[in-house]
């Protein structure tokens, strides 16, 4: 949830901190801090962006050092304030000079802060993390290493951390359990990050640290050893992919950007992977379990957020092109209750980083009784690719916005890749699956001609956009659809939307439609066509003004609604890939409108990696 960047090296750490902070921005906003170490260690802290430190540290001197951490928060333990910003020192009284910053929680902050009072140390802030500080200072006696091994025995809960301390100017300690971190490695100097969009610039060489793992490194060596100082040897490997992709370039604003890239990160997402003439799915992640898919008694999708969404649409593309039960759970749930495991289970966890906490969490339940598991992911190496049995890659390239675009197409594109991957070899005739795999090919050029619509979604907004209530309706295919819809438009514009199968609407939410309540229906000519234009009459019968979302050329939809945009004719698995781009332009024109930031909005983050 908050970002965190440390450098050790040779070169001067304040600009690598701050450039490192600005690139992990959108895991945490409320507020930023840094600490150099120069003989002794100097702290910065402020409410609010990077951009408030980095102009706060132009009047300040003593941050010429090589050695520092950095932290972009996303409040969790007491209010975003200077005093709760990290970095945290331990006790000043202890005489150590211990500094550290956290991403993750400390559940049981509140006995160690009690033990630790008991033993007179003072609190600054209303922080767990500042409790994990002063007990590796209480514990300290002389190597840092060990004093963060025997803190870290002590804690339960998520953590990545990064520690220096005054005592030992050329060491920087790392840990993580939970939340990520990985460790980028240049020569003479080492760059960790929560992600490797803060590394990429320095290096492409890095290593993710695993669970329990702590990071003792110095500017020329390092070291790995789990809590319990046993030595482990991480897997150093090449970065996939390089800076350009994460640059702004002529876009205002990232989610723009990740919209029109969807076309080409569909292609991407597709190369190499089917071949339609012969009616092939070729997906090498899964290879090797191709067996065990195809005799599958039944499929539990498991995912947050947009994820979730995405996983209702690969329900619908399971049960009807493979055959198998098939049910969406979200992940938070499903941990916390006692799942049914049998024989013949397989668990498909849905996250684009690959680090949200509770689908992890899921993921580990389901893995422990028994199910076969599978990841769908964007970010290689991620925590869920690297735990489940098998998965496939989105490849869809970095996302930067908070509001997930791209790598929800990518979802359900790989969704509907595997589904047809395993109904090939259960039902599907093979001229079925060269004619929908046909099908598949052409929808990036259809994205396309959708982004196209931009000016004309951005009219429609004006006419829409200080309505404060709004409801999006969806049939089959389409429903997850609608509530990805009012998803998007809550999380960016904070405007309430509802999203709902349109029959549904006359069993309660229906009360709400009057001429200030705009429905978004999405009815394309599918079999559920003529049911969706019911639902649309019983709307203008009570006022509602009504935006479609309708197939190209149907002049009666044109007719009968207040507004419309035109989506390319698919067949109707493939659909909700296209329906769903003008449901994200629209939500970010609105945004626009209303003057919201559009990729860092108010109270979230991009990657959940707390419970």
């Amino acid at each position: 949830m908050c970002g965190i960047v440390a450098y050790i090296g040779h070169k001067s750490a304040k600009p690598i901190l701050l450039e490192g902070l600005k690139r992990l921005e959108y895991r945490g906003y409320d507020s930023a801090g840094l600490a150099v170490m120069n003989a002794n260690i100097h702290v910065a802290r402020t409410v609010g962006r990077v951009r408030v430190l980095e102009e706060m540290l132009k009047q300040h001197e003593g941050f010429d050092g090589t050695l520092g951490i950095a932290h972009t928060r996303w409040a969790t333990h007491g209010e975003p304030s200077e005093r709760n910003a990290h970095p945290h020192r331990d006790d000043e009284s202890n005489g150590h000079g211990i500094v550290l910053i956290h991403n993750g929680i400390i559940e049981n902050y509140t006995v160690l802060r009690k033990y630790l009072q008991d033993r007179g140390h003072t609190f600054q802030s209303d922080t767990d993390t500042e409790v994990l500080a002063h007990l590796i200072g209480e514990l300290y006696d002389g190597d840092l290493e060990a004093a963060v091994q025997a803190a870290l025995r002590e804690v339960t809960g998520a953590y990545a951390i990064a520690v220096i301390c005054e005592n030992e100017p050329d060491v920087l300690v790392v840990a993580r359990k939970g939340s990520p971190l990985m460790v980028g490695v240049g020569k003479d100097e080492y760059i960790v990050a929560s992600d490797s969009s803060a590394i990429v610039a320095h290096t492409t060489q890095a290593f993710h640290l695993e669970d329990y793992t702590v990071a003792r490194l110095t500017r020329d060596a390092f070291r790995t050893t789990t809590i319990d100082n046993v030595p482990i040897s991480p897997q150093i490997k090449e970065l996939e992919f390089d800076l350009g992709q994460i640059d702004l370039g002529d876009y205002e604003h990232y989610m723009l950007k990740e919209i029109f890239e969807q076309p080409q990160a569909l292609r991407l997402c597709l190369k190499g992977r089917i071949n339609p003439r012969d009616g092939q799915v070729v997906l090498g992640g899964i290879t090797e379990f191709a067996r065990d898919l195809v005799k599958a008694k039944r499929i539990i999708f498991v995912g947050q957020g947009t994820a979730f969404h995405a996983a209702m649409v690969s329900e619908y593309l399971m049960e009807d092109l493979a055959k198998i039960p098939t049910e969406v759970e979200f992940s938070s749930e499903f941990r916390y209750r006692n799942p049914i495991i049998q024989d013949g289970t397989v668990l498909i966890a849905i996250s684009q980083s690959g680090e949200t906490a509770d689908t992890i969490a899921a993921l580990q339940e389901g893995k422990q009784r028994g199910a076969l598991t599978l990841g769908l992911v964007n970010v290689v190496g991620s925590t869920i690719s690297r735990e489940t049995d098998a998965g496939v890659y989105l490849r869809v390239g970095p996302e930067i916005g908070v509001a997930s675009t791209k790598a929800f197409l990518g979802q359900l594109m790989v969704a509907t890749m595997l589904a047809t991957f395993i109904g090939r070899r259960r039902f599907l005739a093979a001229d079925y699956v060269s004619s929908l795999l046909d099908e598949l090919e052409t929808i990036p050029d259809c994205v396309e001609k959708v982004t196209q619509l931009s000016d004309q979604i951005h009219d429609v907004t004006a006419k829409y956009a200080d309505r404060e209530n709004w409801l999006f309706l969806g049939r089959g295919y389409n429903y997850p659809v609608a509530l990805e819809g009012a998803l998007k438009l809550k999380e960016i514009s904070y405007i309430h939307a509802e999203g709902m199968p349109a029959a549904e609407l006359k069993h309660g939410a229906i009360a709400l439609v009057d001429a200030e309540t705009p429905v978004v229906a999405l009815a394309l000519q599918d079999e559920l066509y003529d049911k969706m234009r019911a639902n649309i009459q019983e709307v203008q019968v009570r006022g509602g003004p009504v935006l479609a979302i309708a197939t190209e050329g149907d002049a009666d939809i044109a007719a009968s609604v207040d507004d419309v945009l035109w989506v390319p004719s698919c067949p109707e698995e493939l659909a909700p890939v296209i329906t769903a781009v003008p449901l994200q332009l629209f939500a970010y024109h609105t945004a626009v409108y209303h003057g919201c930031d559009v990729d860092q909005p108010r109270n979230l983050a991009k990657s959940v990696t707390v419970e």
